[in-house]
């Protein structure tokens, strides 16, 4: 997936973006609000100890009254304790409700993923998705718990010490708010340029990701070539990247904070200045003037701290857009098409079947065009071809891993549109040629294909049918865990489990590519005695390479220029077809030379 892909977006609207959570926010809003409102009451307990400061400069302690000093200290420090509670209790009242709001995400993230079509994965990098889930949410939990609240508080904050500074000295007051505007034209420009970058850094640690889960994923390859050094090169020049845009949004940052600090502290200064003046020419109180610096001072906080708080929302927003670009995508569509018959047991039909990729390029011929295929009730159909003819892709057309162009398959006289993806693919179980098993147990692994009724004796005989009884010798037997990607078996019993998971739930259609490739001769002998018995009472479709996988089909159907040229058996195709027989023996050149 492309890193650009928002980025270059203008005029996006960090708060409507935001506002895309509140379905998630909702069902805690209530300890939202109270959270909320308690920080605003902490934070404005904190501006009544200047007046205290006032009270007591211009009155114990003008007079000398040491029982109104202590009485005004006891206040201070009990509104020192009651700001520090109310403040705890804020931080109590969201912890939960917010780790709910992540949790829920994130399950809704997932859910997504697993009904998105087979189309969508290929198109994105998992790096990416991954990014999404966990370092996206993550800023987004952050975004809740802090900024959220305090961009809130601190707007009272501020607001309530300007009313109060403006009611000590107009005049003063009207001094501290000389920044105001400069201030405020700073955040506009900021917030604009800082959501591009940090757009940019979270897609590049989308593709740092990807390269990180590709290393380990693939470590043998790198170690075997000996590439670890191109691979640190790659790594590196992404990672510099980042750090790079890292620098950026700190330069950006600093530069908020620049304007931000010292405009109102030279704001302060000068108040402080002028104010000194006021009370040396009898014009101003001292205790007013120390209140007046009090509040100025304890109001450096809620504006210091507006550029982290809009950078912290800017990273929210930018966190939010990615997530939704995954859920705004459309799952597989469920639904059926048309109503349905009653079918025949007349076995996997393919009816003028086209298909061509929905991101091919524009006005590219479709991958295959017009496929009629019959395979009858019981019988094994072996499907050939040369490489990129287009075998797999046919195949995933039947449990709807993609859906067809034009034309329709059939199960039984049953349209497969005209069934929900989760009967057809209890109908259908499929074995690729690239096995790919899960970090759980062998048996977990080979039982994912069978009801959650299936027990220990369908596993022992999809085991044995595969040839898998290895699984048995295991350290724990069928509870032995294989580890990412099942990388601690070999490829052939990586194959063997796959074959095994594909048999294992008994299924009326079976779709097998080239299930046997990994296989040594002996132990493809054995497997393919074991799958003539289970063929005998399924429907198969199986893409074959070699003579010996053919060998277990009834029948042959030979794909070429993404259409069926050629369908017989296997004696028929060799002396009649000259490209099958030419596939058959393995030789270079061309088919045609050998007419």
């Amino acid at each position: 997936m492309p890193t650009t892909r928002a980025t270059t977006e203008t005029g996006r609207s960090a708060v409507r973006t935001l506002l895309r959570l509140w379905p998630y926010v909702r069902p805690v809003r209530a300890r939202l609000f109270t959270a909320a409102f308690v920080a605003v009451v902490a934070s404005c307990t904190g501006l009544v100890i200047p007046l205290v400061l006032k009270w007591m400069v211009d009155g114990p302690v003008a007079d000398r009254d040491p029982a109104g000093v202590w009485l005004g200290a006891l206040c201070l420090l009990l509104l020192g304790f009651a700001e520090a509670v109310l403040f705890g209790v804020r931080r109590w009242l969201v912890a939960r409700p917010l780790s709910h709001v992540e949790a829920e995400m994130r399950a809704d993230l997932y859910r997504r993923l697993q009904r998105l079509p087979v189309a969508f994965h290929d198109r994105w990098a998992s790096g990416q998705l991954l990014s999404r889930g966990t370092t996206d949410l993550m800023l987004l939990r952050m975004f809740l718990a802090f900024p959220l609240t305090f961009l809130l508080v601190n707007a009272v904050t501020i607001l309530v010490g300007l009313v109060i500074m403006l009611m000590q000295d107009w005049l003063l007051g009207l001094v501290v708010l000389g920044p105001a505007v400069p201030v405020m034209w700073t955040c506009v420009v900021f917030e604009r340029r800082y959501a591009e970058v940090a757009r940019r850094a979270q897609d590049q640690v989308g593709d740092l990701t990807t390269v990180v889960e590709e290393s380990v994923l693939g470590i043998r390859v790198i170690k075997g070539f000996g590439r670890h050094r191109s691979q640190a090169r790659a790594f590196r020049e992404l990672s510099g990247r980042l750090r790079g845009t890292e620098l950026r949004k700190a330069r950006l940052l600093a530069t908020i904070w620049g304007v931000i600090v010292t405009l109102p502290e030279v704001a302060i200064g000068a108040a402080l200045v002028l104010g000194a003046l006021r009370v040396a020419d009898g014009r101003l109180s001292t205790g007013t003037l120390v209140a007046f610096l009090s509040t100025a001072l304890a109001l450096r906080w809620p504006v210091d701290s507006i550029g982290f708080l809009l950078a912290m929302s800017q990273e929210a927003a930018t966190a939010t857009e990615r997530y939704f670009e995954v859920m705004d995508e459309v799952p597989e569509d469920d639904s059926v098409t048309g109503g349905r018959a009653a079918g025949e047991a007349t076995g996997l039909r393919f009816e003028d079947v086209s298909f061509r990729y929905p991101d091919a390029a524009p006005g590219s011929p479709p991958l295959l065009t017009r496929v009629d295929l019959h395979i009858r009730p019981g019988e094994s159909m072996a499907l050939v071809g040369a490489t990129g003819s287009g075998k797999t892709t046919l195949t995933a057309l039947v449990p709807r891993l993609h859906e067809v162009t034009s034309g329709r398959i059939t199960l039984n006289g049953v349209d497969i549109a005209a069934m929900s993806r989760e009967e057809l693919r209890t109908k259908v179980a499929v074995a690729f040629e690239e096995p790919t098993l899960f970090s759980a147990s062998v048996g977990e692994n080979v039982l994912m294909g069978a009801p959650d009724t299936a027990g220990k004796p369908d596993l022992d005989r999809a085991l044995a049918i595969a040839q898998a009884d290895f699984a048995h010798a295991l350290p724990q037997g069928t509870d032995t865990r294989v580890g990412e990607q099942g990388l601690s078996l070999s490829g052939g019993q990586r194959q063997r489990l796959a074959l095994a998971r594909a048999v294992v739930g008994r299924p009326e259609f079976l779709v097998l590519d080239d299930p046997l490739s990994a296989l040594d001769v002996h132990t493809e002998a054995a497997v393919e005695a074991a799958l003539r018995k289970v063929l005998a009472d399924t429907t198969a479709l199986i893409v074959a390479h070699r003579p010996s996988t053919v060998l277990l089909a009834d029948r042959v159907a030979l794909l070429s220029g993404g259409r069926i040229a050629a369908v017989g058996t296997h004696q028929e195709l060799l002396r009649t077809n000259a490209e099958y027989a030419h596939l058959m023996s393995g030789e270079q050149g061309d088919p045609e030379d050998d007419r």
